[in-house]
């Protein structure tokens, strides 16, 4: 089951319902899942998106914020890769646990951005999703 809201401005609802149930069809399709997917101006924090899961180690709560003057291509790129991070918090890859970033039980809390193994995969994945959405 998934419980979905989108909020924001200047952003289609229609495209954003579309990615999301098409994710979460294919990947997460057995989870119950709160999704909420905030569209604003993210210029000044220098980022077209971010992932913040809420609940321990297997969270099931998600507050998701995309910038919201992206051209479609990188909307949907954006939605996927932060969608991807939700996966990889569902299925135990990615923890948070007092203060700790970690990935398959290995503390990356100092870890460079850069070199964040979370961050790494989800990059190379929002392409192949992107492709298999698209097809």
């Amino acid at each position: 089951m998934l419980y979905f809201e989108t909020t924001g401005y200047s952003y289609s609802q229609r495209r954003c319902e579309s990615i999301v149930a098409w994710f979460i069809g294919k990947y997460l399709p057995r989870h119950k899942l709160d999704i909420t997917i905030n569209h604003r101006g993210l210029l000044r924090e220098g980022v077209f998106g971010w992932c913040t899961a809420e609940g321990g180690c297997r969270p099931r709560v998600f507050d998701i914020e995309l910038h919201n003057r992206m051209d479609v291509e990188l909307y949907t790129k954006t939605l996927l890769h932060e969608l991807w991070h939700v996966y990889q918090h569902v299925t135990g890859n990615l923890k948070e646990i007092r203060g700790k970033s970690l990935w398959k039980g290995i503390d990356h809390s100092d870890t460079d951005y850069s070199d964040l193994p979370w961050e790494i995969e989800a990059e190379k994945m929002e392409e192949i999703l992107y492709n298999l959405y698209t097809a």
